[in-house]
């Protein structure tokens, strides 16, 4: 009987070891090149290489990234990935567009895809992926406006552009849907990297009577955060749960799952089913946007009732979280 187990037990490894080897024989090569933040800002592009090392294990493909320093290194780096004979390259950012568009117009064979990316007639050899960020902003400024102490909560954005937006104007409308006297301050830190900066508007908002700050900056956000856990104050994080940053300030967060987006579409690579030619929108009804899980560390439990009731009617149309300033203006 100890014989049997044992033989079985070996035909199992070898049949999972089968498996693991198929994965790894797909032949397919996906690499990314990040935004200005680097693969290791805590946020955007860490959850863009999330995805992509989640395919790696899960689909056996072949994964890589190059980090872009500045705008100019956009061009240059996907230049890179093309002679690396990548089977797609994602560039990772909206600023990466018109790079995008181009290689893709004069490298028709190689696939591309763009995050943060809208394409008015995209070739048939690349694809924009969009999120709805101003649902999970939404969400997370209806948990602000409910739990404020003071009345008054800070927004920080990185680049003041059409993207960051959709996270102010969501974040704003969320707040005054929970609290309409609650007073919201704001302001741009002109950049995605520049931590300092970021901490400086934060313990200027704070200073001010802010005593919870969202931030959608990228970098500049772990300078938010660095200055709530400071001055003891809250912070709300941005793009991927950010509790971890600091687990007794950052109450919640407004999740933008790039991770699950590039491994569904590199899924679809790997199947033959690549969508070229077309933009794809994630949201709430897509399971792309949310607020973090961790948020049930700090936010009592009867809001976050509430907003699971606001995520059913997000979901259903009922209400419709703006995405800019005069969105915002008519939002009732």
């Amino acid at each position: 009987m100890v014989k049997k187990l044992l033989v079985l037990l070996i035909l199992a490894v070898l049949v999972l070891a089968g498996c693991g080897q198929a994965k790894k024989e797909t032949g397919i090569k996906v690499a990314m090149v990040t935004d200005v933040g680097g693969v290791n800002d805590q946020s955007f592009n860490q959850s863009a290489w999330e995805g992509l090392q989640r395919a790696e294990k899960e689909l056996g493909v072949t994964v890589n990234y190059v980090e872009s320093k500045q705008d100019a290194d956009y061009k240059p780096n996907m230049e890179t990935l093309l002679d690396a004979k990548n089977d797609l390259i994602l560039g990772i950012g909206f600023k990466m567009g018109e790079a995008l568009s181009e290689s893709a117009a004069n490298n028709p064979e190689q696939k591309y895809a763009g995050i943060d990316c809208f394409f008015d007639a995209p070739t048939p050899n690349l694809v924009g992926i969009l999120f709805k960020e101003q649902e999970p902003s939404f969400l997370v400024g209806y948990i602000a406006g409910k739990m404020t102490k003071t009345n008054k909560v800070g927004f920080v954005g990185g680049m003041d552009f059409f993207v960051i937006h959709k996270f102010h104007y969501g974040f704003m409308a969320g707040v005054k849907y929970a609290n309409p006297e609650c007073e919201i301050l704001v302001q741009y830190a002109d950049s995605f990297t520049d931590a300092a900066k970021g901490k400086a508007i934060a313990n200027q908002m704070y200073k001010n009577g802010a005593d919870i700050v969202y931030h959608a900056a990228g970098g500049v956000g772990d300078g938010v955060i660095e200055a709530a856990k400071e001055q003891n104050k809250y912070a709300i994080g941005v793009d991927r749960d950010q509790n971890d940053l600091a687990p007794d300030n950052v109450i919640t967060s407004a999740m933008k799952r790039v991770d699950n987006a590039i491994f569904n579409l590199t899924q679809t690579l790997v199947n033959g089913q690549f969508p070229g030619g077309s933009n794809v929108v994630y949201g709430l009804k897509e399971g792309g946007v949310d607020i973090a899980p961790s948020s049930s560390k700090h936010v009592p439990a009867e809001i976050l009732e509430e907003v699971e009731k606001i995520k059913a009617q997000i979901i259903a149309g009922e209400i419709i979280p703006p995405t800019n300033a005069e969105e915002f203006k008519n939002f009732k």
